[in-house]
């Protein structure tokens, strides 16, 4: 398991520099990973999202974004593709300046 765990985080690489992806781990850090890929990631990016994670946990994640890690055109993209609506506060600290 740790293996298949790793060659799927290896083909994210690109999208989750901050760590080292031998350190992740899919539920722990699923914000993250999610978060990340979201906001860098390629159409094979999420694509590959979508097979680790649900739709329903993605969307949770854009329900509830982190403050700060969002790039504005992103998260707006995000949010109307799952027709979230945020509250303006919620929006405004999730957005990184």
């Amino acid at each position: 398991m740790r293996n298949r765990k790793y060659k799927i985080l290896k083909k994210l690489k690109n999208v989750l520099w901050s760590y080292d992806v031998r350190d992740l781990d899919l539920k722990k850090d699923k914000e993250y990973i999610i978060t990340q890929v979201l906001n860098y990631g390629t159409w094979e990016d999420l694509k590959l999202l979508y097979k680790i994670y649900s739709e329903k946990e993605i969307k949770e994640v854009v329900k509830n974004p982190k403050r700060g890690v969002w790039f504005k055109k992103v998260l707006n993209f995000w949010t109307t593709i799952f027709n979230i609506k945020l509250e303006k506060e919620v929006w405004q600290k999730a957005i990184f300046r």
